[in-house]
């Protein structure tokens, strides 16, 4: 089993970062992952695009799982069974794509992982709510209080934490113009405990900030 991490795919505007020539495809298999950290797009008009995206990552030897970001439709992704895998909960979106929900805790090959997704959108004024644009793209006062229920039965400790935005304090390092809300300031808590390494898309850009922080947009890297 091998876990791969990567930016956000938009549907398939920036799906050209999972190509095969960046996966040894003949050797993989559905069970090893390739995790987007949020704005995966495979979930979004509920018609043809969707329909598309799936039929794309159900072609694939690996399969994908997600994060949401705050360019998800997350009216339909709401509308999915709540299921458990590897210890937390998810939507199966379908045999090939799999939701990790916000604030969950999984195993994955002797590895734990935290989730957290959302983010606010810079370009809402230019959407349309219910359409383009959902106020579900923040977490919900019982999503932030999870959370912090399962990062405790954890002793506050994982591997990773995977995210789509990051930290108010972390933010700031990549642009301290950018505004901060309610989900950057509860990610500055998650700071305080002990993981890993952390990896996060939403801003665009590609680059470690620390030896804990890398902000990934067209990098796909290995975990193992």
């Amino acid at each position: 089993m091998s876990l791969y991490v990567c930016g956000d795919t938009h549907g398939s505007l920036d799906i050209h970062k999972l190509t095969a020539k960046l996966f040894p495809d003949r050797e993989m298999t559905k069970d090893d992952y390739v995790l987007i950290c949020g704005d995966c797009g495979a979930v979004w008009d509920c018609g043809s695009s969707d329909a598309y995206m799936r039929r794309w990552f159900q072609s694939k030897r690996w399969t994908a799982l997600f994060v949401d970001g705050n360019h998800e439709n997350h009216d339909a992704l709401d509308q999915f069974p709540v299921t458990e895998w590897m210890g937390g909960k998810v939507h199966r979106i379908c045999n090939s794509v799999i939701h990790l929900m916000r604030g969950q805790v999984y195993d994955i090959d002797g590895h734990t992982l935290f989730t957290m997704g959302g983010a606010s959108s810079h370009d809402m004024l230019y959407r349309k709510e219910g359409v383009t644009w959902w106020s579900r793209e923040l977490p919900s006062s019982e999503e932030y209080a999870e959370a912090l229920r399962n990062l405790s039965a954890r002793q506050n400790r994982v591997d990773y934490v995977i995210t789509h935005c990051v930290g108010s304090r972390t933010q700031a390092m990549i642009d301290p113009t950018y505004k901060t809300d309610a989900l950057t300031e509860f990610l500055d808590q998650i700071e305080e405990m002990d993981f890993g390494h952390w990896y996060f898309g939403h801003y665009h850009v590609d680059r470690d900030l620390d030896e804990k922080h890398s902000a990934l947009y067209d990098r796909v890297i290995k975990l193992w």
